[in-house]
């Protein structure tokens, strides 16, 4: 059958035609090797965008990518392109290790559910239960609600610090209490609780800190010497690590590149990582693959690694968030996926697999700039493959530029909008007032001193091209009412949606 390019059907976030969904007993392309390297393009598209991956490589500056494709659970195609260090013979093959920042989450999400499955731990109890360092400290107006995995786990427990700088080879690391406590040689503010536990949704790598607390002090033993015995020994990842610091003679290690891809974190040739559990880990696409196949698996009740109880938490939204048990979800029915990014600085790293029919991928790359290479990667195995559900937006090549006058303005961010509501916009947009203005291109919105290209999707709904949103695009469309005028704005992004109003609707 041919291949539906998904796509090319895809005006906005409108859904798919029932006809692309792949299900029970319907036909699915053959299983083949998917030819993706020369079918690149990008989330926000025209349709005639096409690139090979080592063009993209190129422009990128990213030196080595490695790739690992999953049909109906196993891994199909592993591959390694270019080079370990920029300019020199070092082959990335499939079993390179690349550090792959917050991927990190889920294998600790992972290897805290089999200690939960093993009655180690518990999902629903305090935390405080098995501490011993450092404790829970209290929360706004001095709420002492408990926190539970299940918080730290979704990014529910109200913690601040979104993530970690990397360290150079030659600087002191913190230990986990340092870390915790924002002491130095931490480059992190102090662990704090910022919202009412439960009541927003607010990513926070130093919340995972306090995962692998709970995990060393309830088993007594280090964070990497649990993860080897429940993690990574029983599904055969045998050459991640949880490693602040790999050692210089570390073999097959992918180096660190900056923006214009040449090597940094010299003379070792890659940073340091202390915060274990959000984003220290270091695996290969082969070993990733293992453990998109294996969750996937659970869930689908097939000689799991997990209860199949514990994998359907895992793969649900925790409210008011978009988060399960440190994963994202996206889709629905055959488009239903669970999937995560890492960014640490001079590597990016992705991962995605299908509920339903055990699709997947994994992309890992050693450069700076590696997010949006992995973006186009993705794009082009999905679209080889035939996948469905999708989040790319093709931009419409017959704008009403006539409207654009009536959409700019002065718009304020409503006040005491739901959570639930507002999904991953929430906390991600911190924005009170956006600024809408004409260019000599079309529209272009600035907030917070940033100022973005808007692209036309339809005569009142545009996509930010160069905004990223986890399995999404960012758009925002004018609300025109029937006198013609536009009272508000709205930014979606998946299912969430976040309300501005223009400044002087209404009047004369």
């Amino acid at each position: 059958m041919p291949v539906i390019n998904r796509r090319e059907l895809l005006a906005g976030s409108l859904a798919l035609p029932f006809l692309s969904l792949s299900a029970s007993g319907q036909s699915r392309p053959p299983s083949s090797k998917p030819s993706f390297e020369s079918r690149l393009r990008p989330t926000v598209h025209t349709g005639v965008e096409r690139w090979s991956l080592a063009e993209r490589m190129s422009f990128h500056a990213v030196p080595g990518v490695a790739v690992a494709i999953l049909r109906n659970g196993d891994v199909e195609v592993l591959e390694g392109y270019g080079s370990r260090l920029a300019g020199s013979t070092m082959p990335v093959g499939p079993d390179t290790l690349f550090s792959v920042g917050s991927v990190s989450k889920v294998a600790t999400a992972a290897l805290c559910l089999k200690l939960v499955a093993d009655g180690i731990l518990d999902l629903e109890a305090d935390v405080g239960r098995w501490l011993r360092r450092w404790r829970i400290p209290p929360g706004p107006d001095g709420d002492e609600t408990g926190i539970s995995l299940r918080m730290l786990l979704s990014h529910t427990a109200g913690f601040n610090v979104h993530g970690f700088k990397d360290f150079d080879p030659s600087a002191q690391l913190p230990s986990l209490v340092q870390i915790l406590t924002g002491e130095p040689p931490a480059l992190n503010k102090p662990l704090a609780r910022i919202d009412r536990a439960g009541t927003r949704s607010r990513y926070s790598g130093g919340g995972y800190m306090v995962v692998q607390a709970v995990i060393e002090d309830a088993t007594g033993q280090p964070f990497d010497t649990v993860a080897q015995r429940h993690l990574f020994e029983p599904l055969g990842m045998t050459r991640s690590r949880f490693d602040a610091t790999p050692a210089r003679d570390t073999a097959d290690i992918a180096h660190a590149h900056d923006e214009s891809g040449r090597p940094t974190a010299l003379p070792r040739g890659w940073q340091s990582f202390p915060e274990l559990a959000p984003s220290g880990l270091w695996a290969s696409a082969r070993d990733l693959g293992r453990l998109v196949g294996a969750l996937g698996e659970s869930y689908r009740g097939r000689d799991g690694f997990l209860p199949r109880e514990l994998a359907f938490d895992m793969m649900t939204e925790v409210s008011p968030g978009t988060f399960g048990l440190g994963l994202r979800l996206a889709g629905e029915g055959a488009s239903r996926i669970f999937h995560h990014a890492g960014a640490n600085d001079s590597y990016k790293a992705y991962i995605e697999g299908n509920l339903l029919t055990g699709d997947g991928l994994v992309i890992l790359t050693n450069g700076e700039r590696g997010g949006v290479l992995g973006d186009e990667i993705r794009n082009a195995v999905s679209d080889v493959l035939g996948w469905p559900g999708d989040w790319s937006v093709r931009i419409s090549s017959t704008a009403a530029s006539e409207l654009f006058d009536g959409f700019t303005g002065r718009y304020a961010r409503r006040a005491s909008q739901s959570p639930v509501l507002a999904g991953i916009l929430d906390t991600r947009i911190e924005a009170e007032e956006l600024v809408v203005s004409r260019t000599a291109e079309g529209l272009a919105l600035e907030a917070d001193g940033r100022l973005q290209s808007l692209k036309p999707v339809s005569s009142h709904r545009f996509v930010f091209p160069d905004a990223y949103v986890p399995a999404g695009t960012l758009q925002i469309v004018f609300d025109r009412g029937s006198d013609r005028q536009v009272a508000q704005a709205r930014l979606i992004a998946d299912d969430g949606v976040l309300v501005f109003d223009r400044a002087g609707a209404g009047s004369t």
